[in-house]
């Protein structure tokens, strides 16, 4: 099985955050597109702009906890849930012990690989 680590992240933008939420979101991405373990950090906006989803891929643990322990979260995410509120919060994979801590803190759901392959 694959070393990758996915998130799935559901957030509702706050009533009139929107204009400070976006900038917030668009340092976050310039700050993980710096992270060499940040394969996929992708951000999808809602057709009535209330609610966004994340869909991030890191290529193993230690690209998750570089990321937990990088700018974009340690400044960026409390600034975006100013703007807006987490509704979910799923992992994919092995982000290791202390990654996992972490993300127990956000309140992140683990779902640990258990069967299938990647080609």
């Amino acid at each position: 099985m694959s070393t990758e680590v996915h998130f799935l992240v559901d957030l509702t933008i706050n009533e009139g955050k929107l204009d400070g939420f976006e900038s917030i979101v668009q340092d976050m991405v310039a700050t993980t597109r710096q992270e060499a373990g940040a394969l996929r950090y992708e951000w999808y906006l809602s057709t009535d702009r209330k609610r966004c989803r994340i869909v991030e891929t890191y290529a193993d643990a230690d690209a998750v906890l570089a990321h937990l322990t990088g700018r974009a979260v340690q400044e960026g995410v409390p600034k975006m849930l100013e703007a807006s509120s987490l509704d979910r919060f799923e992992v994919y994979g092995d982000p290791g012990a202390k990654a996992a801590a972490m993300l127990a803190g956000f309140g992140a759901a683990i779902f640990a690989p258990w069967c299938g392959f990647t080609r």
